[in-house]
């Protein structure tokens, strides 16, 4: 019997399980690994897009996979993801805060995406419209997550404006690169999917610290895998 064709993408070296972390950085897909997983191994290492697979510390089986820089990248990454069998997946993110009611390390549930970009309308959203994550799965994280988090409306840019607050749509709290991509590919691809965003940047350019980010994004993975 001949095997199953690769994915274009990915590469993978251990199975994929059928519940995803999306982070876009590499490091950042190893510093979870290391704290969700028992025992993680590296399922994937093509393109730089770092992956790893293994039994949640909760129980079940997880991967956690980097997506790169961008829309583009995510929504590929996701198609690939989508091929070697994953259902439900959830974006920790990064993000940019678009008003002073935000502060550097918040973590925010996203309930609405909207696209700024030209390469939305390759996922089926035009510019200014808007896609929803899938409710169950937001509405598990809101409860796990409680007072640790707040729900917010956020927009998706192919390119973050210098200040975000000059070109923020219908009143999003903040900016990212991905959320609208993982939102409307994971959509079209039959996966449930849901996003965590931690504010990295405030309003004014003040950044967050690499431990606090990577606390934070800690804090996010292990909601994420009391629901999954």
């Amino acid at each position: 019997m001949a095997a199953a064709p690769m994915p274009a993408r990915l590469r993978p070296t251990a199975p994929i399980a059928a519940d995803a972390v999306l982070v876009g950085d590499p490091g950042r897909a190893l510093l979870l690994a290391q704290e969700l997983l028992q025992q993680p191994r590296m399922s994937n290492h093509a393109r730089g897009l770092w992956g790893y697979s293994g039994m949640a510390r909760g129980g079940g089986e997880l991967t956690i996979q980097a997506t790169g820089m961008g829309a583009p990248s995510a929504a590929l990454v996701l198609a690939d993801l989508a091929e070697l069998g994953v259902r439900r997946a959830v974006r920790i993110g990064t993000c940019r805060a678009a008003g002073a009611q935000l502060a550097a390390g918040e973590l925010l549930l996203v309930e609405r995406a909207i696209a700024e970009g030209g390469s939305a309308a390759s996922f089926g959203i035009a510019p200014g419209e808007a896609v929803g994550p899938d409710p169950d799965l937001t509405a598990a994280l809101g409860e796990e997550l409680g007072a640790g988090a707040r729900t917010a409306t956020v927009a998706s840019f192919d390119l973050a404006p210098a200040d975000p607050r000059e070109r923020m749509p219908y009143g999003a709290a903040a900016a990212d690169l991905q959320t609208v991509a993982i939102l409307a590919r994971a959509r079209s691809l039959g996966i449930a999917a849901a996003a965590i965003l931690i504010v990295a940047e405030s309003e004014t350019g003040e950044l967050l610290a690499d431990q606090s980010r990577d606390d934070a994004a800690k804090r996010a993975g292990r909601a994420v895998t009391s629901v999954l």
